[in-house]
């Protein structure tokens, strides 16, 4: 049986309280949980944690230009079929053997109920949302190749990830509990920085967290910096010896957390003004 625990978060999940209520109003509800954010605010880890949380398993269907919404249901293997008859030794008059489930199909079959994401809804087809709703509300899809009907033993926990990068379908939107995940704020990413690095000394993770955001601010930035930047760049910091106080003036290792050249110059260009004004000043200071 599914642990009813509510969700909480886990120790290597940070969610803030409106998250954490979004989660368990869809579990209640039974339906689709639809999370917004831009890359790396964990919206895949996320899935992760509610399934580690309800002690189940996790069915990540990545979405790609070319998903259709069948795919998630079942794949017909014709290739396969057609090339048994001609040379294989399967039996292609055995039409079943050459069906295969997707990961909704695969859920719907679970003895147990299971967590689905589908990440990165917004990848597909504009129509692709819509020609999901008849199967998540019914919980079934036929078969027409084999006349087989599959029926969800249990309600999967359904979580649907989105970058923003298209708008989603109304109908789509109204059948799904929504949030937003905000990028984190310097005090929570503190909290989620010592989740991967508990033995960090105080001075260097405020000094990171002010420079990463101090990056993350910076115009002209074609990628932001996000999460696991941060987390890969504290650790670079770190075995780089690198002290606390060198680590806003300086912003060493940049290639960790800037990872476009364009992005790169921009920050190379922010330092060199920063030197001149800097610069500047000591002038001024010294001439009076």
């Amino acid at each position: 049986m599914l642990d009813a625990r509510p969700f909480e978060g886990t120790d290597s999940y940070i969610a803030s309280e409106d998250l954490r209520t979004s989660v368990n109003v869809a579990i209640a509800l039974e339906r689709p949980l639809l999370i917004r954010g831009e890359p790396g605010t964990g919206k895949t880890l996320l899935a992760e944690a509610v399934a580690e949380t309800l002690g189940t398993e996790l069915m990540v269907w990545s979405i790609r230009s070319t998903t259709r919404a069948q795919d998630g249901l079942y794949v017909y293997d014709t290739v396969q079929r057609l090339y048994d008859s001609q040379f294989g030794d399967g039996d292609p008059s055995n039409i079943r053997a050459y069906i295969r489930l997707g990961v909704l199909g695969e859920a719907f079959q679970a003895d147990k109920r299971v967590v689905v994401v589908i990440d990165e809804v917004d990848k597909a087809d504009l129509e692709f949302p819509n020609d999901l709703l008849w199967e998540l509300d019914r919980m079934s899809f036929h078969i027409p190749e084999t006349g087989d009907t599959i029926t969800a033993r249990q309600r999967p926990v359904v979580i649907v990830t989105s970058n923003a990068e298209k708008e989603l379908p109304d109908a789509f939107l109204r059948r799904c509990v929504f949030h937003y995940i905000a990028f984190p704020d310097p005090e929570q990413m503190a909290e989620i920085v010592r989740v991967h690095h508990p033995n960090l000394q105080d001075d260097l993770l405020r000094a990171a967290i002010e420079a990463f955001y101090v990056v993350r601010q910076m115009d002209g930035l074609a990628k932001r910096p996000s999460t696991s930047e941060l987390v890969d760049w504290v650790q670079a910091l770190v075995v780089g010896g690198i002290p606390a106080e060198r680590v806003v003036e300086e912003l060493p290792f940049l290639g960790v957390v800037l990872k476009k050249p364009q992005d790169l110059e921009v920050a190379r260009r922010h330092l060199a003004v920063r030197a001149q004004r800097g610069a500047g000043v000591q002038r001024r200071l010294r001439d009076g």
